[in-house]
């Protein structure tokens, strides 16, 4: 079948975009904080044992995320002044609320993404889909202070309902169609796609491709560097996407802090928050 979600569109066709005080590039980290269930598989280092119930080896790993790395990262984007974009878990609301109240004292940004990574959207009823979402952005909403304006899904799974219900929701943007380097409108009224990387993506990285972190830096370097050259007539989005669990390893956490500093120092860049970039966007385009 066709996709009816949105239309193409090159990009060497489209109206400039022009980002505030005359940024080039609107950058943003996109903070994955999750929760797993014990006896379900999910995203693992060593797929052997991913079957079992429970599975220490992999739950372990991935559990080292918001008992230790976040920590190293939250004092990484204090030395840079960075706000995180943190997609959401609503079941870390209520089973780790010590990074809930790290991330109010900080002002981040807040989308939801989904109950957990162990339960994925696919397949759902329209009656299913519609509660899991109501109650799932009720939980963030309650937990945060704020209704998220943006949703990614558990492993960018969606079903062909979820970004109309979203809106229905007051949603506004999705995370999950990682297919440009600038927003663009849905064809769903009020909704937007907002960039969100899929390479430039720890997981997919050093799971993946296990690059060295000085590889990981220049990674990096290279991917802001060539967006930069790119946004010379319109402006472009960056995104790094991060979870803890990977990038906070102790051997790789200099390596994000460097990827950092490279980014907030280079000229024409906008610090931003991906509801920020969202909400220009709807506002200019």
């Amino acid at each position: 079948m066709d996709n009816q979600l949105f239309d193409y569109s090159p990009i060497v066709e489209r109206a400039p975009i022009h980002w505030p005080d005359g940024a080039r590039v609107a950058f943003y980290v996109g903070l994955n904080v999750e929760h797993y269930e014990v006896d379900r598989p999910s995203t693992s280092i060593f797929p052997d044992t991913r079957a079992l119930a429970p599975d220490p080896l992999n739950y372990g790993w991935r559990d080292y995320g918001p008992r230790v790395g976040i920590w190293r990262l939250i004092e990484s984007l204090d030395r840079h002044q960075v706000r995180a974009s943190v997609m959401l878990n609503s079941d870390v609301a209520e089973r780790y609320p010590q990074i809930i109240r790290a991330g109010r004292e900080r002002n981040w940004v807040w989308a939801a993404h989904g109950k957990n990574n162990s339960i994925l959207q696919a397949d759902m009823s329209p009656e299913e889909e519609r509660a899991y979402l109501t109650e799932v952005i009720g939980t963030v909403e309650k937990a945060t202070g704020r209704r998220p304006r943006g949703w990614l899904g558990p492993a960018l799974t969606e079903t062909f309902r979820t970004p109309e219900l979203l809106a229905e929701l007051g949603l506004r943007y999705v995370l999950d169609w990682a297919n440009d380097d600038q927003p663009y409108r849905l064809n769903v009224p009020g909704m937007l796609s907002v960039p969100y990387s899929i390479e430039v993506n720890d997981i997919q990285l050093f799971v993946g491709k296990s690059p060295s972190g000085p590889e990981f830096v220049r990674i990096v370097k290279d991917q802001l560097d060539q967006l930069y050259a790119d946004s010379a007539g319109s402006g472009r989005v960056m995104s790094l996407v991060l979870h803890p669990f990977v990038i906070n390893q102790p051997f790789r956490h200099r390596y994000v802090d460097q990827a950092l500093e490279y980014v907030v120092n280079h000229p024409g860049v906008w610090v931003t928050t991906s509801d920020e970039i969202a909400d220009h966007y709807a506002r200019t385009a």
